[in-house]
């Protein structure tokens, strides 16, 4: 296994741990099935579909059970790196599949996360208000508002954004730039925060010697949360990003610059990722199709509808 393999491993189960709350035993048994695989594989960061479909064989002895953990855990890994930008596709749709199905994302609604920004607002209500009030009013409206990444988030440049830009543009694998638009609201939002941030910070949101960790950023948002109202449990970073895409789904965004907006290099990926409820379709294609317009029977067989 190599050295870009083991931070990355590191990385993925940091993620684990933080974001889906992860048990030190099964952070454990991750590491090990992940490096157990590296080593068959001569390495995971590069492995070819075809070299996970090899996979099958090697664990042809174990107990299901065991493959069913080995192969949960490479779909995860590799379900990181396409969602964070490190690989532009998922080999792991060549390792065995488990019996049950596919679990649905967590989703939030725009209720709740109104009830965010209401709180937020709450406290910036104030004379002076508190320098992590405006860091967290910064760091939520960036990722509900844009969409970013956890980690684009908290390693963002100090002057990430421009003041006649209402755009980022990131750069991800394979030096791929990706436009971001930003919010007014983003905006407003950052340059009340940039006045608390030392002038000679590379970074937009410093801590220490460096920049906000990912599990500060977590911890923030499972704070807000809890302060809000909501489960802890069902909120994280990755959860926000997931409403932004949902949310603007709901609302008739085009697939396709939604693709674009998240970083996603398959746009079976987004697909995938901006769940929808069923009805939201239907209506869709009754309302917007061209042939909604047209006099139809009803399903029941009754007078025409106009």
């Amino acid at each position: 296994m190599g050295q870009d393999d083991a931070a990355l491993i590191d990385r993925f189960l940091e993620m684990m741990a933080a974001e889906r709350g992860a048990s030190r035993n099964t952070l454990i048994a991750y590491r090990t099935d992940l490096m157990g695989a590296g080593a068959i594989l001569g390495g995971l960061a590069q492995a070819t579909k075809d070299a996970i479909g090899t996979l099958a064989a090697q664990w042809a002895n174990l107990a299901a059970s065991s493959v069913a953990r080995k192969a949960s855990a490479l779909r995860a890994f590799y379900a990181f790196l396409e969602e964070e930008g490190l690989r532009g596709d998922n080999p792991s749709i060549a390792l065995p599949r488990p019996t049950r199905g596919r679990s649905l994302p967590k989703i939030l609604s725009t209720a709740e996360v109104d009830r965010f920004f209401a709180l937020i607002a709450e406290r910036l209500a104030v004379a002076h208000p508190a320098r992590q009030d405006l860091r967290l009013a910064a760091l939520i409206e960036l990722l509900y508002g844009s969409g970013l990444r956890a980690t684009e988030l908290v390693s963002l440049p100090r002057r990430a954004l421009a003041a006649d830009r209402p755009f980022l543009i990131l750069k991800g694998k394979g030096a791929r730039e990706r436009l971001v638009p930003i919010s007014d609201r983003a905006r407003a939002a950052v340059s009340a925060w940039l006045a608390h941030v030392p002038a000679d910070s590379p970074w937009l949101f410093p801590s220490g010697k460096s920049h906000l960790s990912r599990i500060r950023l977590y911890q923030l948002v499972k704070a807000l949360a809890a302060a809000a109202g909501i489960a802890p449990e069902r909120v994280s970073p990755h959860v926000l990003r997931h409403a932004f895409a949902t949310h603007l789904l709901e609302g008739g965004a085009d697939l396709r610059a939604l693709q674009m907006m998240l970083g996603h290099a398959d746009i079976g990926t987004t697909q995938i990722y901006t769940h929808v409820d069923s009805r939201r379709l239907v209506e869709l294609v009754n309302q917007r199709h061209p042939l909604a317009a047209m006099p139809h029977h009803r399903v029941d067989g009754d007078a025409p509808a106009s």
